[in-house]
């Protein structure tokens, strides 16, 4: 069992940056691939980047050179860099764990609550 808790969402004006962390429970963060998901109001869940168990990372087209997933297994924790924000950036950001490598929502098992980023124009 995993527990994943988002935090360093917020309200930032377009162009500006956030950090999000998602804090994990458990001895096995390292053995999880993380990623990050968005979702805004009325749309799907989207995937955003994730990270493999050996830190390989890939990204959604639309955040390439502007985020960067990261983790630090010793902290139990994986981290979203967003620079050069944009107002369709704004959603609320899962993070999540999974056994596989994927882009894909249902292959991950563990979820954290979420938490809102806003991109004003």
């Amino acid at each position: 069992q995993v527990q994943l808790v988002e935090t360093g969402g917020g309200l930032v004006q377009a162009g500006g940056s956030l950090r999000l962390s998602c804090a994990a429970s458990g001895r096995t963060f390292s053995s999880y691939v993380m990623g990050w998901f968005r979702q805004a109001p009325g749309k799907e869940r989207d995937f955003v980047a994730g990270i493999s168990r050996n830190r390989n990372t890939y990204y959604a087209d639309s955040v390439k050179g502007r985020f960067t997933i990261s983790r630090d297994n010793a902290k139990n924790t994986v981290y979203l860099q967003m620079n050069s924000l944009k107002p369709e950036d704004s959603a609320i950001y899962y993070c999540a764990a999974g056994e596989i490598t994927s882009v894909t929502p249902y292959d991950y098992t563990y979820w954290g609550q979420g938490t809102q980023v806003t991109v004003s124009s």
